[in-house]
């Protein structure tokens, strides 16, 4: 049995969590900054399906995108050489979040319901969590942008927590992941953590690591001062 938290009780040690389902740590508490800066910081996410309480995950291994190990295919790097497309980041937060957490699937479910939309709003609001966005000219309109493709995930020191991606036309989350790495290098960001293995991640270069690898390298990684509250991409990463 995993403990159900309280509000003010402290998540418990990784090592606690379960094998099967891999990860499965704890329920209850509360989505607070303070409280998901602490899971993060602890190598814990929460995740949890509409009706279930909050679960909290660890799982070992863990899932992760070391930015200059990103896979880019022949025809992805085409797309980028293009350019046909507008990159910006921090512009329209609530947009990205609410169109990954839009259904894809027959039965229309999304982990990413409203109190996980407000909470991570909370996070952008204060600095901590940022979207990469593409944006392609309008296939219905004469002129202008529309948002087409992207990712959000929390930042803490030198450290990306991958959150989730969508897309609406082809390779629109790709170009944002290419520059999302690009930059990330730059700024010497150690790792993406992906969190679960998936055959599309693995794709893209991620792998799986130890859990006591990963929590080691977080902890280096964490206590570097954070980037600016509102990010900003270089534009000369993607030739």
């Amino acid at each position: 049995m995993i403990p159900f938290l309280q509000r003010d009780s402290a998540l418990p040690a990784v090592e606690l969590a379960m094998r099967q389902p891999n990860g499965l740590l704890a329920a209850g508490a509360d989505l607070s900054p303070a409280r998901l800066l602490d899971a993060y910081r602890h190598g814990i996410f929460p995740w949890f399906s509409a009706g279930d309480p909050i679960l909290w995950w660890s799982p070992d291994p863990r899932m992760v995108l070391i930015p200059h190990e990103l896979k880019v295919s022949h025809s992805l790097r085409k797309t980028l050489r293009r350019g046909h497309y507008q990159l910006r980041t921090d512009t329209a937060f609530e947009q990205v979040m609410r169109a990954c957490a839009a259904p894809r699937d027959a039965e229309g479910g999304t982990w990413i319901q409203e109190e996980m939309i407000q909470a991570y709003l909370h996070l952008h609001q204060l600095g901590h969590a940022h979207s990469i966005e593409t944006w392609m000219p309008a296939q219905h309109a004469n002129t202008g942008f529309e948002l087409v493709g992207g990712l959000y995930g929390v930042s803490i020191g030198r450290m990306f927590y991958g959150e989730s991606m969508f897309s609406r036309r082809t390779d629109a989350s790709k170009i944002a992941l290419a520059h999302l790495c690009k930059q990330l290098e730059r700024w010497n960001f150690g790792m993406i953590d992906c969190q679960m293995n998936t055959s599309h991640l693995a794709s893209l270069g991620a792998r799986e690591i130890p859990r006591k690898q990963f929590l080691a390298r977080l902890q280096e990684l964490i206590h570097y001062p954070d980037i600016a509250t509102t990010w900003r991409f270089d534009h000369d990463l993607i030739a």
